[in-house]
């Protein structure tokens, strides 16, 4: 957290009110004038509380007051004064003030108001962030696994936890990218700071730079006050861009500037805004194809990939087939209240032996299924429902579409057939349309252009 900021004419006090504040472990700097302060929280400067004068050279303290508050609403500002009256504690009040005292100051009492101020502050970002994590907890709540492969990538995560560097992890849709994020946020310096998630291909467009970003009062219709982005939000802390492939451009140059300087500018807002948080990134794209397309800038892409991290497929990792069908077993079999529920030798090997194109949240899935179809307590091959394995018998191939013309003809006829059952099923199944594309595995764009290449309509 910044400082605290003194705002007092004479010199005495605030050198009094400096040292107490070192004395107590209480990082502050001091300024003589309200002009002056007024100039600095103008170019950016952000603090952990200020506590300001009412009388000063320059400008008032009410003066400072709101121009504190207008730059950040949270910070909290303590008011003090030696000639106050009620219609001014009435007036800082008003302004979003945390405190009024009157000299000479009861520094204790101060002390307690300002460590006060940023605990509130605190808990109010903590209860924002809380409110976000508790509506999308993460799916895979542990590691597990050990084969070659996964211990590899273990020691890549435990490596690069220890710095802040930008990483990029790569891997397909399911193989739990958000688990070795929270991992690498957890065995860093940053533990103790927020850990932010922000899925980029579930958001539209018009929507994902104020979700970053925030916005001032006024920007638009409807923005009625200041709302923080992501990025401030995670002060301190960790972001993650899941999807990075799918930001729009206008908005790549803004993450770029993150990346580069620290800091950002609101939507509507015209003064930079500093943060110190660490950034990792996830795709199931190919970046580097992207960039060669135009779409995704080159010059950020070299920036996330700083550290490039290859989350292996499930079936990459075969050998961890079974301890991960145990894990999940047991966390099932608690949430679903089905206790004492084993796997065959016989649904084993045929998890074994599946390929598992939806990674290890398939596999979660089928666990569950399982667990809710099984009969008694064992599950077999025909509870797991994985279905046949294989191709499909040429005689059925050609019964099931119109294999004529040439191959690309062939093939696109197919493909468009496969292409309207899958996203009609996941319609279905899904809630809303983000989670319809997440289950695909592309985004929110191209389910839309599918959707309409196709003709399908939904509610």
């Amino acid at each position: 957290m910044k400082s605290v900021l003194i705002v007092e004419d004479k010199d005495s006090l605030a050198k009094m009110l400096l040292e107490t504040m070192r004395s107590e472990g209480l990082e502050a700097e001091w300024i003589a004038s309200g002009a002056e302060a007024i100039r600095r929280i103008r170019k950016g400067a952000r603090y952990a509380a200020i506590v300001t004068d009412l009388r000063l050279p320059g400008a008032s303290g009410t003066e400072v007051l709101r121009e504190a508050k207008e730059s950040d609403p949270d910070c909290p500002v303590i008011v003090m004064t030696g000639f106050g009256t009620i219609e001014d504690a009435v007036e800082a009040m008003k302004l979003g003030a945390s405190d009024f005292i009157q000299k000479p100051v009861d520094i204790d009492y101060l002390i307690l108001l300002i460590r006060r101020g940023i605990e509130r502050r605190a808990l109010v970002r903590q209860n924002m962030l809380l409110q976000e994590e508790l509506s999308s907890r993460p799916r895979f709540p542990a590691i597990v696994g050990d084969s070659e492969i996964m211990l590899d990538v273990s020691k890549q995560v435990r490596r690069v936890a220890e710095t802040d560097a930008t990483v990029l992890l790569q891997g397909e849709t399911g193989t739990g990218k958000e688990l070795f994020a929270r991992a690498i946020h957890e065995l860093s310096a940053r533990r103790d700071g927020p850990f932010v998630a922000i899925n980029c291909a579930a958001i539209p467009d018009t929507l994902i730079e104020n979700e970053l970003f925030g916005h001032e009062r006024g920007s638009f219709t409807g923005a009625s006050g200041r709302q923080l982005g992501r990025f401030e939000l995670a002060d301190g802390g960790t972001v993650f861009l899941d999807e990075i492939g799918e930001l729009g451009q206008p908005v790549q140059s803004k993450v770029l500037r993150v990346l580069q300087d620290h800091t950002f500018d609101r939507i509507g807002g015209g003064t930079p805004v500093e943060v110190d948080t660490r950034i990792i990134c996830a795709t199931n794209r190919d970046l580097a194809k992207l960039v060669g397309e135009g779409t995704f800038r080159d010059d950020l892409y070299y920036r996330i990939s700083a550290f490039p991290i290859v989350v292996p497929p499930l079936r990459a990792r075969r050998g961890d087939i079974d301890a991960l069908a145990r894990f999940f077993l047991e966390k099932c079999s608690k949430e679903l209240g089905r206790r004492g529920i084993s796997l065959s030798d016989e649904a084993r090997a045929q998890l074994r032996d599946y390929d598992w194109p939806g990674n290890v949240r398939e596999l979660e899935n089928c666990i569950e299924r399982a667990l809710i179809l099984a009969d008694g307590d064992v599950i077999g091959p025909g509870d797991l429902r994985l279905g046949a394995r294989g191709a499909l018998p040429e005689e059925l191939l050609r019964q099931a579409f119109d294999l004529s013309g040439t191959l690309d003809e062939a093939v696109s006829r197919v493909t468009t057939a496969v292409e309207e059952i899958r996203v009609r099923e996941a319609l279905a199944r899904s809630g809303t349309r983000a989670q319809a594309a997440e289950s695909l595995g592309i985004s929110m764009r191209v389910l839309a252009a599918k959707m309409k290449e196709l003709g399908i309509e939904t509610n």
